[in-house]
C-alpha cells in the first residue's frame, strides 16, 4: 500500500493509528500500576483505543479508493464511545455509590446515540430525525455528567485529583465530542461527501477524544493513589 507523499488524508490515518496503539500499550501497562479499583477503568479506556485503531487501520485501507464509506467511521464509534462513557461510571464509583440503573441507562443511550446517527448518515432512516434523536441522546449524557449523581459524586469526593480528573474527562466529552453531531449535520444536510477533510478533522479530534481521555484517566488513578498513600501514612 503505497500513498502520496502530499496526501494529507493518508498521514491523519497513520498517525491516529500509531498513536492510537502508543496509547493502548502505555494504558495496558499503566493498569499495572494503579490500585485495584482503578484497573477497569484504565483497561476499558485501552481498549476504547485498541477498537480505534481496529477501524482506523480498515478506513486507512478503504482510503485507497479515495474515499471512506461512513460505516469505517462508525464501526469504532459504536464500540468505543460506550466504553469510554462506561469507564467514566466506573471512574466515579471508585469514590461513591453510583446506582447499577444508571450503568444500563449509559449503556442503551451511548449505543443508541451512534448507532442512530448512522442510520441518518447511511440513508436508513430520516437525516434529519436521526440528527435530532442523536443529539438528544448525547445531551442525555451530559445531563447526567454535569447535574446527575456522577456529578454528586464527585463533588462529595474528598480526593482532589479524582474532582479534577472528571472536570477534564467531561469536557472531552463535552466540547470535543461536538465534533461528530457537527460532522453527522454537515453530511446529513449539506450533501457533503467526504474526500478526506471531514476524516481528516475526526482523525485530529481522536488525538483528544480517545488517546488524551484515556491518559487523562491514568494520570487521575496514579494521583488518586498517591493521594490515599499519602493520606495512611500521615
Amino acid at each position: 500500500m503505497v500513498f502520496e507523499t502530499t496526501d494529507l488524508t493518508a498521514a491523519s490515518f497513520s498517525a491516529a493509528l500509531f498513536g492510537l496503539l502508543a496509547t493502548s500499550v502505555l494504558l495496558l501497562m499503566g493498569s499495572a500500576w494503579v490500585e485495584r479499583q482503578w484497573k477497569l477503568v484504565v483497561t476499558m479506556c485501552a481498549c476504547a483505543c485498541i477498537v480505534g485503531a481496529a477501524a482506523m487501520f480498515e478506513a486507512r485501507g478503504a482510503w485507497q479508493s479515495g474515499a471512506v464509506p461512513v460505516v469505517y467511521h462508525y464501526v469504532g464509534w459504536v464500540v468505543s464511545m460506550p466504553l469510554q462513557i462506561l469507564a467514566l461510571f466506573f471512574f466515579v464509583g471508585s469514590v461513591g455509590r453510583v446506582r447499577p440503573g444508571l450503568f444500563w441507562r449509559l449503556v442503551v443511550v451511548s449505543v443508541l446515540m451512534v448507532f442512530v446517527r448512522y442510520l441518518g448518515e447511511a440513508g436508513f432512516m430520516n437525516a434529519t430525525l436521526a440528527f435530532l434523536i442523536g443529539l438528544v441522546f448525547w445531551l442525555y449524557i451530559l445531563g447526567e455528567l454535569f447535574f446527575g449523581s456522577m456529578d454528586t459524586v464527585v463533588r462529595d469526593s474528598s480526593v482532589k485529583p479524582v474532582i479534577r480528573g472528571y472536570f477534564w474527562l467531561r469536557l472531552i466529552v463535552t466540547v470535543g465530542w461536538a465534533i461528530y453531531p457537527l460532522g453527522n449535520f454537515i453530511t446529513s444536510f449539506n450533501g457533503y461527501v467526504d474526500t478526506g477533510g471531514l476524516s481528516i478533522a475526526y482523525n485530529i479530534a481522536d488525538f483528544l477524544n480517545r488517546m488524551a481521555f484515556g491518559v487523562a484517566v491514568l494520570a487521575t488513578a496514579m494521583l488518586a493513589d498517591k493521594q490515599s498513600k499519602e493520606v495512611d501514612h500521615a
